[in-house]
């Protein structure tokens, strides 16, 4: 059965603390699965970063206002008691290490294990300027900062020696909830992401393409994919309105998430996550604290579209 989750509310000058855990709470008794936030860190006026992957330098007035990604968690597993807490994602340019490792050691144990912990690349060549990142090195820097994370999150004492990272030998706690890691999840989309993916995460989240593309490229890191581990997981993720779309346009709205969620299951994907915060829909704190009620037939649709395919394929067997 496909599970569905949503975004938190997390950008935009009118979203607050109430609407945020209105929102959480509203999510969790309708049935919806998981909440997630990404990661961005500023807003440059005179942006020259390529955005989105849409060959556009301009990016949503959204991201004018952006509440930290992992505070946001740590408060919305405060609110929450069932739902699955996850990243969508953090930008691994933006992290160390030693860091990260706490940060989201943290939050799983605060979480009671909640927390699917998941690493982009980003493309804001501004903001990894702010961090003394080049830009050039974030794939290679990203797959270290994996292993040196999965490192700390091992046996005691820790010890890690790289290109980008140094660890000396340390005692590195709190370890984890979930053994041997929270589940790591991946937004890449290139070749040498989806060879990236396939050698050091668990789950891979795109927010595009037909059931046989993403069919496509989950086999081939299948075939790239270390002996004895799982097969990379599917969530996909849609969007009510996508950041390039201008404001105002309405975006594909709730009947192009359903069309969508037929591709997610087509393509056997586990969680179908649904972006909100770029949707011109949200306004005010009081339309995030109703969203999760507007979108909840999606929830049936989840349903209806799950146990259609699974009679056809009884039927076909």
């Amino acid at each position: 059965m496909l599970k569905v989750g949503l975004t938190l509310p997390q950008l935009g000058e009118h979203v607050d603390a109430g609407a945020i855990c209105d929102f959480a709470r509203s999510a969790e008794e309708l049935g919806f699965a998981s909440l997630w936030v990404q990661e961005h860190l500023f807003y440059p006026e005179a942006n020259e970063s390529v955005y989105g992957g849409r060959h556009t330098t301009s990016v949503h007035p959204a991201y004018r206002s952006v509440l930290g990604a992992t505070e946001l968690m740590a408060f919305v597993a405060a609110c929450t008691g069932d739902v699955t807490i996850g990243s969508s994602i953090l930008v691994a340019g933006y992290h160390r290490p030693v860091e990260l490792a706490q940060r989201l050691s943290t939050l799983d144990v605060l979480s009671g294990g909640r927390l699917v912990a998941g690493l982009g690349a980003g493309w804001s060549d501004e903001e990894h300027a702010q961090m003394d990142v080049d830009p050039r090195t974030r794939g290679r820097r990203m797959s270290e900062l994996v292993a040196a994370v999965q490192a700390c999150w091992g046996p005691d004492p820790v010890e890690f020696s790289g290109e980008f990272f140094t660890i000396p030998r340390s005692v590195i706690r709190p370890k984890p909830i979930q053994q041997p890691h929270p589940p790591l999840l991946s937004g890449l989309r290139s070749a040498t992401g989806l060879a990236r993916t396939a050698a050091l995460f668990d789950i891979w989240n795109p927010s595009s393409g037909t059931s046989e593309a993403l069919l496509e490229q989950l086999d081939t890191m299948r075939e790239m994919r270390p002996a004895g581990r799982d097969p990379v997981r599917l969530f996909l993720r849609s969007y009510l309105q996508r950041p390039t779309d201008a404001v105002g346009s309405g975006g594909q709205g709730i009947e192009g998430v359903r069309g969508d969620i037929r591709t997610a299951v087509a393509a056997g994907a586990e969680q179908f996550i649904i972006e909100i915060n770029f949707w011109d829909e949200m306004r005010s704190a009081h339309d995030w604290a109703q969203a999760p009620a507007r979108l909840a037939s999606l929830l049936e649709t989840a349903r209806d579209e799950s146990e259609a395919a699974e009679t056809t394929k009884e039927v076909c067997q």
